[in-house]
């Protein structure tokens, strides 16, 4: 196990998560408060979290309509083909026209609100839940085998529901590599 731990606070942004798990070349972490584990953070559970939020919503000028809704006045791509105002190519270039920033500008801006998602979010938001644990006193292939059966790839190790390491697979590894195990 490794006794050198970096714990993760629920309320940290998941960019700042991020940038201290590359900063010390691990892929996860426990997420504790006052004290007590909650969860892990993994590249995965951020992965995960992306691929699930939803992109920048569209903003859309409306006007009502004569029976009192409101009706989209941006004309459809289909209008724009047909009057030859601007070639299909251009589709690719500026999709939504009312989405904000073109292409370009977003290459140049990332770290406005609408480009990035994991300075907006906390750990809280994208951690899994529950803790996985083992004891000092567990053996390497008894870790092995439970991080197998629980899917997972980092375990903390708990002595009387104190933190004193984490086993993760790379550690299983190593013990197998230098025959400890």
């Amino acid at each position: 196990m490794s006794t050198d731990v970096v714990v993760l606070e629920p309320e940290l942004s998941l960019r700042d998560a991020i940038t201290l798990l590359a900063d010390r070349r691990i892929t996860g972490a426990p997420v504790a408060s006052a004290g007590t584990i909650m969860g892990t953070l993994s590249a995965n559970d951020v992965l995960a979290f992306e691929a699930d939020t939803p992109g920048v919503p569209l903003e859309r000028s409306q006007q009502p309509e004569d029976d009192g809704s409101l009706a989209e006045t941006a004309e459809t791509e289909e209008d724009e083909w047909a009057k030859e105002v601007e070639a299909p190519s251009a589709y690719f270039d500026e999709p939504w026209e009312d989405a904000g920033a073109g292409a370009e500008e977003t290459f140049h801006e990332l770290n406005g609100p609408e480009w990035d998602i994991l300075q907006e979010h906390t750990v809280a938001e994208a951690m899994s839940r529950g803790v996985r644990s083992v004891s000092p006193g567990t053996s390497v292939e008894e870790a092995a085998a439970y991080m197998l059966k629980k899917r997972i790839h980092r375990a903390v190790v708990l002595e009387s529901g104190e933190l004193v390491g984490i086993i993760t697979a790379t550690d299983v590894m190593r013990a197998v590599a230098n025959r400890r195990a």
